[in-house]
């Protein structure tokens, strides 16, 4: 295979094809044939077709990888929620390809996003991407089978893969992460990937090892100079904000040995801070309610708009102590009025603990006065509504959870808001054959 330069030139290719036809004395066609199955390529149309759209766009092309089509259309309708939300930079590509916000106006930016020039162009290069030969798409593959020396391979062929970027601005990096395997993210940073370089969103690596709690792969990118203070997905969005979300204690804990930002309420809530939670809990501290802008990792959870209400700034930090585990932090911000039972943002504090398989604190918050059976909201809108603690334990299998909850006089018979159905059958329908058995 041959090596297609970062910036490559179409002019370049046609001159090496007619010097290749004269020197072998064979067709130009048959000559750019060569050239384009030199380059991993299935057609010499099909290179010219690449080339063309790197050309035209440099480096802010957003290489199609996903050969799912619908997936392009849950791209455009996050990105359409990021910037309703005013995600920083969201709304500059609507402003670039003057567009509207909403789903077609979204469905269009993606689209030309990618190089093409309508929703329908994309998708019909993406039902053709597996044969087309496209370096990103092929190293975007090898990532997901996490081979190693086909990657190696791709980015010595074509260097300019490690800087460029795929759909959302995701780069082979944050992809690498996702797979949680750190051995695709040492060949990539050893090729010059950027550890800092966040996607649209200003999803960096970091965050992506904090939401999938990977310690291992937390230390390589903070060695490689990753940083810990960015925030993605709103104000306060940082990597140790990411892990407090989903209750990943360990990799919150390693994080937070480099940075507590933003160093709000809920911060020292999920990280069971007894200093910085008292100090926060002074009446009137500016820090408690600030930076929270941040208060979903995926537009997969329904917009929300927080306020500096001191009362939603406590109960919400209870949520967030709920799915960390930190009983005295509970304990604290009860005493100092937090509600048990307040539902401020898809999920109570139980919800939470019960979800996350948090035993202590689901124990500590009935002690406290928490509704066993409290139907509240949980994830997605078409998921959790009305759904009790008792349904989130069920689901995730949690069996000592479960055992508390039945101890503190849940209700086997409850029945969710969206599908009428009890935590038996969420158990069932989940895969969860012991907590089906216990629950019966």
């Amino acid at each position: 295979m041959g090596t297609l330069p970062a910036k490559p030139s179409l002019d370049q290719l046609r001159k090496r094809a007619k010097d290749l036809a004269r020197a072998e004395a064979v067709k130009l066609s048959e000559a750019q044939f060569r050239i384009a199955r030199e380059h991993g390529f299935p057609s010499w149309p099909k290179l010219q077709a690449y080339v063309r759209r790197v050309t035209e766009h440099g480096e802010t092309l957003q290489h199609p990888y996903h050969q799912d089509v619908e997936y392009y259309a849950e791209r455009a309708l996050g990105l359409l929620a990021s910037a309703e939300d005013e995600t920083p930079g969201a709304r500059e590509p609507f402003e670039r390809w003057g567009q509207p916000l909403t789903r077609d106006g979204a469905r269009a930016v993606v689209a030309r996003e990618h190089g093409f020039g309508s929703w329908k162009a994309l998708r019909a290069h993406v039902t053709s991407l597996v044969d087309s030969g496209e370096p990103f798409a092929r190293a975007y593959r090898a990532v997901e089978a996490r081979d190693l020396d086909a990657l190696e391979r791709l980015l010595g062929e074509f260097p300019g893969l490690v800087t460029a970027r795929g759909t959302n601005g995701n780069d082979l990096l944050g992809m690498a992460g996702a797979t949680c395997d750190e051995r695709l993210c040492r060949i990539l940073l050893a090729h010059g990937a950027d550890p800092a370089r966040g996607n649209i969103h200003g999803w960096t690596p970091l965050h992506q090892a904090a939401y999938g709690n990977l310690p291992p792969l937390l230390d390589l990118l903070l060695d490689a100079g990753a940083p810990v203070d960015v925030s993605a997905r709103g104000d306060g969005g940082t990597p140790l904000v990411v892990a407090l979300f989903w209750g990943h204690r360990e990799a919150a804990e390693k994080l937070a040995r480099h940075s507590l930002a933003p160093g709000n309420l809920r911060v020292a809530a999920g990280l069971g801070d007894a200093g910085l939670l008292g100090e926060l809990l002074t009446p009137g501290h500016p820090a408690a309610g600030a930076h929270r802008g941040f208060y979903r990792p995926h537009s997969g959870f329904p917009r929300w708009q927080p306020t500096d209400d001191p009362a939603e700034v406590k109960n919400e930090a209870l949520s967030w102590a709920a799915r960390n585990d930190r009983v005295e932090a509970l304990r604290t911000l009860v005493a100092h009025g937090a509600d048990p039972d307040a539902d401020v943002y898809r999920g109570t504090a139980l919800a939470w603990a019960a979800a996350q398989g948090k035993v202590h604190a689901v124990r500590a918050l009935l002690d406290l006065g928490a509704d066993v059976n409290h139907p509240g909201t949980f994830g997605g809108p078409n998921h959790g509504e009305g759904a009790t603690a008792l349904h989130l334990a069920a689901q995730s299998g949690h069996l000592d959870v479960i055992r508390a909850l039945l101890d503190g006089g849940a209700d086997r018979g409850a029945r969710d808001g969206i599908w009428d159905t009890t935590p038996a059958t969420w158990a069932e329908v989940c895969g969860q054959p012991a907590a089906l058995e216990l629950l019966r």
